[in-house]
């Protein structure tokens, strides 16, 4: 079971997402919040699986309630920002502080429920147009460079071959189909490489990947 907590400063838009969840087999809302301030105390109380957090409330907003749930707690819960993908500054501070994917208010239903649990798998939940778009702009990248970044020389040729898609937006069952692999070698290949180096999952795995310089040294 999946126990969500809600954080977003409208009752409405709360009462709406915890009708959506609650009609899911295997997911469970376990507490709602209206301020950062609140969902910090909830994690701790409550301790869910995941936190839907809207990014613009009063006091302490969801990108700084964020940092400190990902960056202040041993095992923190995966966060799932609510935005607007015009706010790209939001956003990228969201990928910064911690945040595992994100997701437009005015998403269906049915695939804000797929996203949750997207994300629950370690799967990024993020168009592959968007990362290019901000991890472009806004990851402070080294000059192009054709070595190994040194930030990535424990990763094998094909660990960087399975970063690099990772990076491009593909799926395991993408990355499989292109490098001809089964879908569970894939998967191995990704926890190796969010394990080698130290990353949560893989919206982390991207930003890491871009930050390098990875990127810009392809083959």
């Amino acid at each position: 079971m999946i126990r969500i907590l809600i954080a977003d400063d409208q009752a409405l838009v709360r009462g709406g997402l915890r009708m959506i969840l609650d009609a899911q087999s295997d997911i469970t809302v376990v507490g709602e919040a209206n301020d950062g301030s609140e969902v910090l105390e909830l994690v701790r109380e409550l301790n869910p699986d995941l936190v839907l957090m809207d990014v613009q409330m009063p006091g302490l907003d969801g990108i700084a309630a964020t940092r400190r749930i990902c960056q202040g707690l041993a095992e923190p819960p995966k966060v799932l920002v609510l935005t607007t993908f015009d706010l790209d500054e939001y956003v990228y501070e969201a990928i910064r502080a911690g945040a595992s994917g994100f997701s437009l208010k005015s998403t269906p239903p049915q695939q804000l429920v797929a996203g949750v649990r997207a994300v629950m798998s370690g799967e990024a939940l993020l168009a592959p147009e968007v990362t290019r778009r901000l991890l472009e702009r806004f990851v402070e990248r080294p000059p192009p460079n054709v070595a190994t970044p040194p930030e990535l020389a424990e990763l094998t040729s094909r660990e960087l071959e399975v970063l690099r898609l990772i990076a491009d937006g593909q799926s395991n069952a993408e990355i499989a189909a292109t490098l001809y692999l089964s879908n569970a070698t894939v998967k191995t290949h990704v926890n190796h490489i969010l394990t080698k180096l130290r990353l949560r999952d893989r919206v982390q795995a991207v930003a890491a990947a871009y930050r390098c310089g990875l990127m810009d040294s392809q083959p």
